[in-house]
């Protein structure tokens, strides 16, 4: 580690495991078309498997995960979702339908946040939503990722990123 980082407090650990959470149910609703109460309550009612890496085990991330952003983040985007749309469409070189499934949750989770928790600061969402790309999407979306959610701060938090760059 260098002298800049260091490790993540307890609560930006819960809030990271809430978001990792929460993409990978953006992306089971996107695919099984369930309703996101149902997705939340499958996520909830996972039971422990010890064969499984700890990162890789939902019941195990659940314990950790902050639970209230979890679900704020999940009911959030579902009842948002066409508004999010709205606001990606026009910072994207391709359709909607186009995306890949999990970049495209992690472009909707970003976009809500940036959209709807104004207390969060515009540069975490796009780092986290950078960090969720290199965990779950495909090898270079990150980059991608981070063009779109810096293109989108610039729309939805103009004068926040104005005062960061002066």
């Amino acid at each position: 580690m260098s002298g800049r980082e260091r490790e993540p407090s307890r609560a930006q650990q819960s809030r990271r495991a809430a978001r990792e959470l929460a993409v990978q149910g953006l992306y089971q609703w996107r695919m099984t078309g369930k309703s996101m109460a149902a997705v939340e309550a499958e996520f909830r009612g996972q039971v422990a498997d010890e064969d499984l890496e700890d990162h890789e085990n939902w019941h195990k991330v659940m314990e950790i995960a902050d639970l209230a952003l979890f679900h704020e983040l999940l009911t959030g985007v579902a009842g948002h979702h066409e508004e999010i749309d709205e606001q990606l469409a026009p910072v994207l070189d391709r359709r909607l339908e186009d995306l890949d499934a999990i970049e495209l949750a992690i472009l909707r989770l970003g976009t809500f946040e940036l959209a709807y928790r104004l207390e969060v600061p515009y540069r975490a969402v796009i780092n986290e939503g950078v960090e969720l790309a290199k965990s779950f999407g495909a090898t270079e979306g990150h980059k991608y990722v981070n063009g779109i959610l810096d293109k989108l701060a610039a729309r939805l938090r103009a004068s926040e990123v104005k005062a960061r760059r002066r």
